[in-house]
This record gives C-alpha cells, structure tokens and sequence, in this order.
C-alpha cells in the first residue's frame, strides 16, 4: 500500500508546479469556503469587474485611455444600477403585493375546481379536497409568518444592505481602474516559475470572464423579452415573472422546468383552459426554445463545453457548497477543475509497483 502511494506521489506530484498548483487551489477554496459571508462584498464586486471589463477593453481598442474608458463604463453601470432601484424595484414590489393580495381568491378557485373534478370524474372525494386545501392554506400561513418573522429581523439586513450599495460600486471602480497594480501585488507573492499556474490562470481568466458576461446578457435578454411578450398578451404579474425566467437560466436545465410552474399557475387562474392559456405558454416554449438553441451558442461559444451531466452534478455540488454564488458559478467552477486536470503534469516514466504490470 505505500508503495502505490508512494507510485502515486512521484507521478502526479513530483512537480513542484503541480504542488504549487495544488496548494494555490487549496489556499483559494478555503478562504471563500470560511470567509465568503465576510468578503460578500469583495466577490460581488469582482463579478461586476469581471461584467464590465469586456465593455472597458472594447473603448480601450478603439483608443480610448484606460482611465477615461473606466470613468464612461461605471457610470453606465451606476445609471443601470439606479435605474433598476427606481424604476425596475417598484413596480416588482407592487406586483408581488399584489399577487400576495390574491392568494385566497386563487386558492378559493382551486378548491372549486378539485370539487368539480370530484363530480365529474368521482375519483377524490369531497373530504380529501378539504385536506389538501388545509395542508396549503396551512402551508400559506406558515411561509407568510416566516415572511414577517425576517421582516422584522431585517433592520440590520437592511443597514447591510445600504453599506453594500456603498462598498460594491467602490470596489467594482478600483478593480477596474487598478486591474494590473492589483494582479501584479498578488502574483508578487507566487514564485517566479509558474508556468503551470499562469496557463490554468490565462484560461479561467477568458472562460469566467466570458461566461459571466454572457450569463448577464443571457439573463438580460430573457427576461426582457419575456416581460415584453407576457406584457402583450396581458397576462397579470408580467414583471414578476419575467424576473423569474430571466434567474431561472442561472440554472441550467433544471431552472426551466421549476419555472414554468408559476407561468403556468398564473395563465390558468387568469385565463382557464383555453386558446389564450395555450397561446402563453406556447410563447413561453418558444422563448425558452430561442434561448437554449441560438441566444446560449450565440453568447457562450467561447466557453469550453461540458457534458449536461458535468453541468448538473457541478450546480448540485458547488451551490451546496456556496448557495447563489455556487449556482451562478458553477460552469466556471467545473470548466477550472476540468482545466487543472488537462493541465495537470503527470509523468509518464514513473516506476510501477511490483504486481501492477501490464502485459
């Protein structure tokens, strides 16, 4: 058995890069795994700086100072920024109160439907309608109490809250304005000889940054779309919804699915089985559609490709291990770990224990 360590030790980590390597991704994993809740900030703000770089190199190409081309691009970002705290917020907020306001009407409507189907098709009985109705009325009242339980919790949230729309737009100016300074400190402490490290570096660099800045644009374009369309055919809580859909593409595969459930519950209280119920979720299927076939080729085609069960496995591991962050980072998470085992140096000449032999 030491042997086959030792076998083990000498042909994957005889490399002092690879054990470099190995000790800068261990370094990495544990400060966010043990201070993530108190650099919340720090990583938000990269995920802004990594967003807005491609836009600051595009005014960079065309001979714009870095400085200047800074300065235009954050203040993009801050007029965005307020425009969705007082433009995009409110009418969220209205919505939601409202959807909130007529849970007992859609409640009450679905108790009449359950005893209509118990007496046309006689297969649930009047009393198993009532259950069901309790189980979610109970259901109901126990999120909201949850919902004001945290209401009332939140003073000091809210206060958390405002210092991060402080800080964030801080840093995100710094990380771009002081991009370079900021990599050369850092990569000051690493050896001299990292070549391996550098490689895996460059790679990740390109794919977290193009997945981030796609993803956004993804989210954008989804969710604006499907606002537009759902707006057209008037159906209630647009908005809501198309915030819905637009975070559901966070989530490969499985997002799509679970969203369509409060599509679905809405068009049919509104509208009942019928042409428009069936038209909004056609739509639905044809924006979804759009997405995974020409919007996510068309965004991520410089994004390594992985298997969906590379994808699914990496959303269920990393957002165990982080939550939102983990969920949105999962694909650059697993396109590292499947770039460190490409470039992972393994020697080829070291010795075989005694009794593995191939023939």
């Amino acid at each position: 058995m030491l042997e086959i360590l030792r076998s083990w030790y000498r042909r994957y980590l005889s490399d002092p890069q690879a054990v470099m390597l190995l000790l800068i991704l261990v370094v990495g994993f544990g400060i966010v795994l043990t201070l993530g809740d108190m650099l919340a900030p720090v990583l938000a703000a990269l995920v802004i700086a990594y967003l807005l770089e491609g836009v600051v190199r595009y005014f960079e190409r065309h001979g714009a100072p870095r400085l200047r081309a800074v300065i235009l691009v954050f203040s993009l970002f801050m007029a965005f920024v307020i425009f969705l705290l007082f433009g995009v917020v409110p009418l969220l907020s209205v919505q939601i109160t409202q959807f909130l306001r007529e849970v007992p009407h859609h409640l009450a409507l679905a108790q009449e439907k359950l005893l209509q189907l118990h007496q046309t098709y006689n297969f649930i009985s009047e009393q198993q309608v009532q259950q069901i109705m309790d189980v979610i009325e109970k259901e109901i009242a126990s999120t909201g109490q949850r919902i004001l339980t945290v209401s009332l919790a939140s003073i000091p949230g809210l206060i958390t809250v405002i210092v991060y729309l402080i800080l964030v737009p801080l840093l995100v100016f710094f990380f771009l304005k002081d991009k370079d300074r900021i990599l050369a400190w850092l990569t000051a402490f690493l050896p001299e000889e990292r070549s391996l490290a550098d490689s895996v570096w460059r790679e990740m660099d390109q794919q977290l940054g193009n997945y981030v800045r796609g993803k956004f644009w993804e989210i954008f374009i989804v969710g604006t779309v499907t606002w537009v369309a759902f707006a057209i055919l008037g159906l209630k809580y647009a908005i809501l919804l198309a915030v819905l859909v637009g975070i559901s593409v966070l989530v490969p595969y499985i997002g799509a699915a679970v969203v369509t459930v409060p599509v679905a519950f809405v068009a049919y209280f509104q509208f009942g089985w019928g042409s428009e119920f069936a038209l909004v979720m056609i739509v639905y299927g044809i924006i979804q559609a759009l997405d995974g076939n020409v919007l996510v080729p068309l965004l991520f085609s410089e994004v390594v490709n992985l298997h969906p069960v590379a994808i699914i496995v990496s959303v269920l591991f990393f957002g165990g291990l982080w939550g939102f962050w983990g969920v949105f980072f999962a694909i650059p998470l697993a396109t590292l770990v499947n770039a460190v085992l490409r470039a992972w140096p393994v020697r080829r000449d070291a010795p075989v224990p005694a009794g593995n032999e191939t023939a």
